[in-house]
């Protein structure tokens, strides 16, 4: 049986990032339980508009200063690298809605994966402007999608509206944190957990699946 993994998560959220990297050595120290990964939006900061809005003006409405959070910032950063990652937060000038990335990695396919970390890696470790259709539009260049295809669809609305309810939807059914890991749709687990933790949480809820279609079989 093939174990789903439900991702809700956010690109512009660290934990998220750090998080992406994690589940990624869990499921590699279960290499006998097949699973699917699927990424499901989320918004972090559902009050920003389509356009986005200046870092400074980001980090001051949410978090007090710029100054604070370097203070806060400093336990993400260290956390990240350990996972071998790179945030780099003095070279983010934009915070975006991420609506048009959650778009993109849907429309990837079976490349969502990479295109969500493209798009994690353009903000948190190169300070690209994810409010830029045309580097959006390169980043799913980068992950083998057409570009002007996808430039054609980013100047529409399309799937807007579903991606919106989606992600509204997450926040109804109570995730009120991410990242948020939903294994087979028995259990989740919230936050950027260590991957031997995550890897514990996919082999209970493969035995566990298991254990239903052997009740349901009988």
């Amino acid at each position: 049986m093939t174990l789903a993994i439900d991702v809700v998560s956010d690109v512009v959220c660290p934990w998220c990032f750090i998080g992406k990297r994690r589940l990624e050595k869990a499921i590699a120290l279960k290499p006998d339980i097949p699973v699917e990964v699927r990424y499901r939006p989320y918004f972090l900061n559902d009050w920003i508009a389509r356009e986005g809005i200046s870092r400074e003006e980001y980090l001051t409405k949410k978090f007090g200063s710029v100054e604070r959070y370097k203070e806060i910032a400093q336990r993400v950063v260290a956390a990240a690298a350990q996972e071998g990652l790179v945030y780099d937060p003095d070279k983010i000038s934009r915070q975006p809605n991420t609506t048009d990335c959650h778009r993109l990695i849907s429309w990837a396919g079976p490349k969502a994966a990479q295109m969500k970390q493209r798009l994690m890696d353009l903000y948190f470790t190169e300070g690209g402007d994810l409010t830029d259709h045309a580097v959006l539009a390169q980043a799913a260049a980068d992950c083998g999608l057409d570009r002007e295809q996808t430039a054609t669809r980013l100047a529409t609305d399309q799937d807007v509206e579903r991606i919106t309810m989606e992600a509204e939807s997450a926040k109804e059914a109570g995730i009120d944190g991410v990242p948020c890991f939903i294994f087979g749709g028995i259990f989740a687990v919230s936050g950027a957990q260590a991957p031997d933790y995550l890897a514990g949480a996919i082999e209970r809820a493969a035995q566990e699946a298991e254990r239903r279609a052997t009740t349901l079989a009988k």
